[in-house]
Parts: structure tokens; C-alpha cells; sequence
């Protein structure tokens, strides 16, 4: 049974800019995060667009060391993407896993809204709350670097 976790983060940059940060991850993140991300390589279409599939290679001793990713939905107008986990050491943990990203704007900032749903490869198996809380610090990360840019 498919169960969803998900987490609000407010942020200070604007809504445009924080979702420009968001779609230039493949390029940004491996950059601005380098303790968290080796690489993300696009391995299918632009890294951007629907279909397209990404290779996350993450540094240090993570949970999770690699996972590919499919971009399962866009929509620029509202600020929201989907993906999907298709390869990867978190299918150990899940059988299904969707990530679901939402920008809006909010006051002078933004709301972020993440939220995933997943089925557990096990009983024993927690709920992705080490994935929620390191989302929450890519956010928080994101937004400083994109008020001081």
C-alpha cells in the first residue's frame, strides 16, 4: 500500500528565481552542494523536459549512493514537477518511490512544498523521513545561494 510523507519549506527568494534553481539542478547542485552531490549526469532528453532521465551520484556516507530518476511531469506555468525513482539503491527500501516539487509564490518569497509517495520494500523499512529532511536542507542551501546571486 502506497503511503505520502511531505514537508513545507518557506523560503526568501522569489518564486521565479527559486524555481529557475529547482530546474537547473543537474548543473547547480553538484556545484553548490559538493559534500552532498558527486555528480547528476542527464542520461535521457535535456534533464528538463518529460521523459528525460537523470543519474544522482551522492557524495559521502548517504543512505542512498546512486539513483536515476525520470521526470514524470512539468508544468512551468505552476511551478510544479514530478519524478520518479526508476534504478537505484533506494528501490532496496522502496518498491515505489514519486517526488513531487511545487513552487508558489508567497509574501515577498516562496512556499515549496515537496511531497512523495512510496511503498516500503518491507514492514521494517521507515518511513523516507532522511530523504524529507535532506530536501529541506537542499531547499534552505538553494535559497542562500540564489539571495546572494
Amino acid at each position: 500500500m502506497a503511503s505520502t510523507l511531505g514537508v513545507e519549506v518557506e523560503v526568501k527568494s522569489n518564486a521565479d528565481k527559486f524555481w529557475q534553481g529547482i530546474r537547473d539542478s543537474t548543473t547547480l547542485f553538484p556545484k553548490l552542494f559538493p559534500d552532498q552531490y558527486k555528480s547528476i549526469e542527464v542520461l535521457e532528453g535535456d534533464g528538463k523536459s518529460v521523459g528525460s532521465i537523470r543519474l544522482i551520484t551522492y557524495a559521502g556516507g548517504a543512505l542512498v549512493q546512486e539513483s536515476k530518476e525520470k521526470i514524470e511531469s512539468v508544468d512551468e506555468t505552476k511551478k510544479a514537477v514530478s519524478y520518479s525513482v526508476i534504478e537505484g539503491d533506494l528501490l532496496k527500501y522502496y518498491k515505489k518511490f514519486l517526488g513531487h516539487i511545487d513552487v508558489s509564490p508567497k509574501g515577498e518569497g516562496s512556499s515549496v512544498k515537496w511531497a512523495c509517495e512510496f511503498e516500503k520494500a518491507s514492514e521494517e523499512v521507515p518511513d523516507p523521513n532522511v530523504i524529507k529532511d535532506f530536501v529541506v536542507k537542499n531547499f534552505k542551501e538553494l535559497d542562500e545561494f540564489l539571495l546572494k546571486a
